[in-house]
């Protein structure tokens, strides 16, 4: 039976706007028949993924997304002398192990060498291209199919292994993300306001003109987000070649992310670092449920009557349905409900808990 880490955590973001839609307006949702604020799961996995905590953490375990690394081969085969022709095919050949090459007959060889969809290439397959262009170089020759089937043999790649990736023209190649991440909510009612500026020519004395050299508006909104995601632990370790290790490491590294790391939409212009003001971890084999039904009924504004509504649901839901844990910690900063007791518990406290043995 499969065993999930879950994770529920609530953020106050300060007026912001983290992660908008193609009008520039801050992404929302209708809850409970109320508008709400929403940040897409899309957007806080890549915020999570390429930031430094997680990165540095999982140093050379971390994959590269890109259409372009047939370009990348192609350039380091000319770079040792390769006739440019023979470079260009061999880099086709290359990135085609890959997915669909997006325009194959296209003179540039950047172009006709780049991929029809983003892959995510694992550490161990940059340098298999790497090494296998090296060859190429050094023998004139393009590639045998031996040598192209090599490149897919080991794609041990944390980032791939949580989030999983998808090989639309080589599906044998998929692989299941072992993480599920859910759009955070706010867990009450929020209007979005706008927010007119303008910008000041410096060298104009307002001789002629006195106005303004740009007029510009930006629409922002704050509040308290519901945050939860679903780590199946055992795919992961299956992902992963059976390294457990490498797996709890990825988990810890990814919670030091989640709890610290913001969306960086529109940072500079709102600077709205902001931290995890409650994280309740499960570890069981229990069915995963997203408990933002806490919310369905927009919560009052306020962090003390957040977490109220949602321990409050956990209770009942646990009750009714017989879900037992095989381990659980709350990580509760502020404390809100008894401040006086200073912060319940903390983030290695979280860490330590996630790297942990549950049986």
């Amino acid at each position: 039976m499969s065993k999930f880490i879950q994770l529920h955590l609530l953020t106050s973001y300060p007026p912001s706007n983290l992660n908008r839609d193609d009008l520039g307006k801050p992404k929302s949702a209708v809850i409970g028949g109320a508008p709400r604020l929403r940040i897409s799961s899309q957007s806080l996995k890549r915020a999570w993924r390429t930031s430094e905590l997680f990165s540095e953490a999982m140093a050379g375990h971390i994959g590269t997304r890109t259409k372009r690394m047939g370009g990348t081969a192609y350039d380091l085969m000319v770079e040792k002398g390769l006739d440019p022709k023979v470079a260009k095919e061999a880099a086709q050949k290359i990135a085609a192990v890959f997915g669909k090459l997006e325009a194959e007959k296209d003179k540039d060889p950047h172009k006709a060498t780049a991929l029809s969809q983003l892959a995510h290439f694992s550490p161990a397959e940059e340098e298999g291209i790497r090494e296998l262009s090296l060859k190429v170089a050094a023998s004139g020759t393009l590639p045998e199919p031996s040598d192209l089937e090599l490149l897919r043999k080991d794609h041990k790649a944390v980032d791939v292994a949580m989030f999983g990736r998808m090989f639309a023209e080589q599906p044998g190649f998929n692989m299941e993300a072992a993480t599920q991440v859910a759009h955070a909510v706010t867990v009450h009612q929020v209007k979005i306001e706008d927010d007119f500026f303008t910008a000041v020519d410096d060298l104009n004395r307002g001789d002629e003109d006195a106005g303004a050299a740009h007029l510009g508006e930006v629409e922002f909104a704050a509040g308290i987000f519901y945050l939860y995601l679903c780590i199946n632990e055992t795919l992961l370790v299956e992902n992963l070649g059976g390294d457990k290790a490498l797996a709890k490491k990825a988990v810890q590294a990814l919670a030091e992310a989640v709890t610290q790391v913001s969306p960086t939409g529109k940072i500079n212009s709102f600077a709205h670092h902001s931290l995890a003001l409650y994280v309740l971890a499960e570890v069981g084999t229990c069915q995963p449920r997203n408990l933002s039904l806490a919310y369905l009924s927009p919560a009052e504004p306020k962090l003390d009557k957040a977490i109220q509504a949602l321990e409050e649901t956990k209770a009942k839901l646990d009750q009714a349905y017989n879900q037992k844990f095989l381990g659980q910690y709350t990580f509760n900063p502020l404390n809100p409900a008894d401040p006086k007791a200073g912060p319940k518990g903390n983030l290695k406290g979280l860490t330590d808990f996630l790297g942990e043995d549950h049986a």
